[in-house]
């Protein structure tokens, strides 16, 4: 038997790869996509409008003190102690002070001091005698009164004359005479004479000129400036 020759072989390989190129076309498989899957569009959120800074709040400023209204430079006051047993003028004048207590019998204390711009006083007397008060809305002073051993609060309410503090000084019939007068409020008087340092109730004074008699004798109370 022959061999088949080179070109039977050469024709039945061509044959052979037709086959096989239209087998492959009929059949092929789809390339698999290479397009990855786009990944989701991450979410924005819109933008938060920034937090305005914190306003520092200042906290209003503390009221200052309303300072008690300044003592008139020329004034007089009269009252009497919290338990009514004795009376106490005070006058006033360009930022001085002289004060009288007096129980009408036989205490009394003269002091005298400086008034400060708020109306606070410390005046004092012999033998430690120490008024201490302060203005009350301008019309009335409020304080104490230190003597003898005893404290005494006191009420001074501005006086219109003839209200106010009076003294008289003189020698009459040989004794030293020194009187000292509250006229109150509403008339009433508070005083004390003494005769060569004794004590006893003054007799009461015209008010309105200030005459007095004393030991028959006339004289005339004037009022208290400091």
């Amino acid at each position: 038997m022959k061999r088949p020759g080179p070109v039977v072989t050469l024709l039945a390989g061509l044959v052979l790869g037709l086959f096989l190129l239209s087998l492959n076309a009929t059949t092929g498989t789809k390339p698999a996509s290479s397009t990855q899957e786009a990944a989701p569009a991450a979410s924005t959120s819109p933008s938060a409008e920034p937090s305005p800074a914190p306003t520092k709040t200042t906290a209003p400023p503390s009221p200052s003190p309303t300072p008690s209204k300044k003592a008139p430079s020329n004034a007089d006051y009269a009252g009497r102690t919290d338990d009514d047993s004795s009376a106490i003028a005070v006058t006033v004048r360009g930022g001085r002070a002289i004060a009288y207590f007096c129980d009408g019998h036989d205490k009394e204390s003269w002091l005298k001091g400086d008034v400060k711009d708020d109306g606070t006083m410390k005046l004092t007397g012999k033998k430690g005698d120490e008024l201490n008060g302060r203005l009350q809305d301008g019309r009335r002073i409020r304080g104490t009164v230190d003597l003898g051993g005893q404290r005494y609060g006191f009420t001074a309410d501005q006086a219109v004359k003839p209200s106010g503090l009076y003294r008289a000084t003189a020698t009459v019939r040989g004794a030293k005479v020194d009187g000292g007068w509250i006229v109150l409020p509403g008339g009433d008087q508070v005083g004390i004479l003494k005769r060569d340092d004794r004590p006893a109730p003054a007799p009461e004074i015209d008010p309105e000129t200030g005459a007095v008699t004393i030991d028959g004798e006339q004289l005339t109370a004037r009022p208290v400036t400091p």
